[in-house]
């Protein structure tokens, strides 16, 4: 029998006297809280939540302990032209679920409905497969004090838990894909020695696959479908005694801090892994679909679908803002994350009607908030609903994905018509989207390639997806890829392609490494991996998308360590405020190959994309010069007055550093960096 207990916290809370369980569901009728063996496959008891306070449903069970598995079974009205999907014959996971037994199978009896017959609910009981919460223990105060990381010194590195590790041999197989085996050293090793200080996780949040995938024989191995916010995805569990999801991925934490770095983790608060209409009731649906769900004004037993996904979160609603909230300060204060990547984050922005607002409830909330303010918060600024593209307009202390970046870069570079404007432009932290409201270069996130499109070495190796593999006729997957095969469309064993390929690689980690703003380096780019030239390997679980550490490419990797140092060393290209837009006899200057100022006419001549960058500074100063070929042919530069010597050679990385000469001829697919120094003799060499 239950007492009446606290309608807050919301989830399941272990006190002294026992479990307390509250349930967001104002809509209901009545609440069941069931629960099960250990297993979670025979339910034991049925017992009804004995008091509804504002809408929380919510009782005490005395002596209950941790480890105490449960479901609900939640009554209302089967309406869902009315937005109504309340179904007691099917257990729902708790959103607040810190633990989470079972895995979603694709099967008819996670559906609310009957099968075929969306409008007519099914009675059949789904209790013994459902998804079901499992009582945790408080874990306790986290131990490893977290790295403070300046905004200008920071280096992303997306990275996939199962992926960095499955085919690592430094990792012993028992934790191979596991959040044990990416806080083994070697691989955190690796990391740091290239200059990495911010792991970005792509999502570890409890998923339930699509039933699409499942029947395929697939799974969504990127982990955009979450259905429990709050619990660490168990598929990356190794299962080690004493060991639980939660405890592992908090050891991985710590392990990060321990080394000064950073962990930051990609959420999607945006949709649920419960689709569409026809998709399964899972918990929110089956809780209160109309509360937690935006719903189609026209027809509310449909679902606005500004993700893609089926459906959208409605944090028009204070209780939905509130899930996200509490789970955000749980993985900050229980599980020792640093930071979040909001995957699709107008949708978090979106009011009832569906327009943006960037003081939307939520992003409010969060500024406010004393643990998510302090957090590195970055959006992914685009949905497909209705003026979705929103790159720029997030709030101060927001930092951005940002694809304007990429794109140029890769026509810059590729062959594909950006002009030396636009190169500029990005270069600089795209002043045009971010210089406003006191938000500061580094609020760009600049990248060339992410976990959605081709690999660095797939970016120059196909000039069209090749995506086969994941059952769509190959019609998924973006089809403008910016790309360029160099002649021969993948794998080849012709010298001079493989040359030029690898040539472009390092030009394109050279740019993106040593822009202005935050790079983001994908995980696997700086060993030359391929994904057959699949450009939307997100169902991929297998060598598609495993890290290939036994045919790494040890000097690609080598050149990324060596720009990261220079980034590190050269302040000026890692600088926290924006260049004075006026000239000044110190500072920013761009320059023609000839050597001098970039006149209008010079800007906008399309047959030499070639120019000069000089972060110019006082005598007592280093003065660094950036110089940039992205030509078909050769271009003669005339270096800027004094010694200058080369620290970085894209075409050349092996023997960078040398005194430059007056005048230099740069060869196509080139980018230099140097520095000022002492006069030497001309054409000395210094190793």
């Amino acid at each position: 029998m239950l007492t009446a207990g606290l309608p807050f916290p919301l989830g399941a809370t272990a006190g002294p006297q026992g479990l307390n369980f509250a349930l967001a569901a104002p809509r209901a009728t009545r609440v069941e809280l069931c629960l099960f063996d250990a297993g979670g496959r025979s339910e034991q008891q049925r017992l009804p939540l004995p008091a509804c306070t504002d809408g929380v449903w919510h009782g005490h069970f005395a002596g209950a302990q941790p480890g105490l598995v449960y479901g609900y079974r939640v009554h209302g009205p089967w309406a869902p032209h009315e937005g109504q999907r309340f179904n007691p014959a099917r257990l729902l996971l708790d959103p607040y679920a810190r633990e989470i037994v079972g895995r979603y199978d694709g099967s008819d009896l996670f559906l609310g409905h009957v099968p075929g017959q969306p409008a007519q609910r099914d009675g059949r009981d789904n209790g013994a497969v459902a998804l079901k919460a499992r009582v945790t223990a408080d874990p306790g105060p986290l131990t490893v004090p977290r790295p403070r990381i300046p905004a200008a010194e920071r280096v992303l590195c997306e990275l996939h838990v199962r992926g960095q590790t499955m085919r690592h041999p430094a990792v012993p197989p028992a934790l191979r894909g596991s959040y044990a085996g990416l806080a083994e050293p070697a691989v955190l090793d690796h990391l740091q020695g290239l200059g990495i200080t911010t792991l970005s996780l792509m999502p570890v949040q409890h998923r339930a696959d699509e039933e699409r995938l499942l029947k395929a024989g697939l799974s969504n191995y990127w982990g955009y479908t979450t259905i429990g916010w709050f619990a660490p995805e168990a598929r990356y569990w190794s299962g080690r005694p004493g060991s639980t999801p939660a405890s592992e991925f908090r050891a991985l934490a710590d392990a990060v801090h321990a080394r000064g770095m950073e962990l930051v983790i990609d959420v999607v608060y945006n949709h649920s892994a419960e689709t569409d209409e026809l998709g399964p009731t899972l918990s929110l649906r089956g809780i209160d679909n109309a509360l937690y769900y935006h719903l189609r004004a026209d027809d509310r037993a449909l679902y606005e679908n500004w993700t893609g996904c089926g459906n959208c979160l409605n944090f028009a609603e204070p209780r939905v803002v509130q899930l996200a909230m509490d789970s955000l300060r749980h993985w900050v204060t229980a599980l020792g994350v640093d930071g979040f990547r909001f995957d699709l984050a107008p949708v978090l922005a979106r009011r009832g009607g569906g327009d943006f607002d960037p003081r939307a409830p939520l992003l409010a909330a969060m500024a406010q908030d004393p643990v998510l303010s302090r957090a590195l918060l970055i959006a992914e600024p685009w949905d497909i609903g209705p003026g979705g593209y929103r790159l720029g307009q997030f709030p101060p202390g927001w930092l951005e994905w940002n694809d304007r970046f990429r794109d140029t870069q890769r026509s810059f570079w590729l062959g594909h018509g950006a002009g030396l404007g636009d190169f500029a432009h990005r270069f600089t932290a795209s002043s045009g989207e971010f210089r406003h409201d006191g938000r500061a270069p580094t609020a760009s996130v600049n990248f060339v390639t992410a976990h959605d499109g081709f690999t660095l070495r797939d970016l120059v190796s196909y000039t069209e997806r090749h995506n086969l593999a994941n059952g769509e006729g190959n019609r998924d997957g973006s089809g403008h890829n910016l790309s360029r095969n160099g002649g021969v469309e993948g794998e080849t064993d012709d010298p001079a392609v493989r040359a030029g390929r690898a040539r472009l690689q390092r030009v394109l980690l050279a740019a993106l490494l040593l822009s202005q703003g935050t790079p983001m380096l994908l995980a696997g780019d700086e060993i030359g991996h391929t994904q057959g030239g699949n450009n939307n390997a997100y169902c991929q679980d297998n060598e598609t998308t495993w890290l290939d550490w036994d045919h790494a490419d040890t000097a690609l990797q080598r050149f990324v360590a060596q720009v990261l140092a220079l980034r590190r060393e050269a302040a000026p290209l890692r600088r926290a405020s924006w260049w004075p837009a006026e000239q000044a006899p110190t500072g920013l200057h761009w320059l023609t190959p000839e050597g001098q100022p970039m006149a209008p006419a010079d800007w906008e001549r399309g047959d030499r994309p070639a120019l000069m960058v000089l972060f110019d500074a006082p005598v007592h100063e280093v003065a660094w010069l950036v110089l940039i070929q992205a030509g078909t042919e050769a271009v003669d530069f005339v270096m800027p007055p004094g010694a200058w010597l080369r620290r970085l050679a894209s075409e050349d990385d092996d023997r960078p550093r040398r005194l430059l000469q007056r005048a230099e001829t740069l060869a196509p697919a080139t980018f230099w960096l140097a520095q000022r120094v002492r006069e030497a003799a001309p054409g000395a060499t210094l190793n």
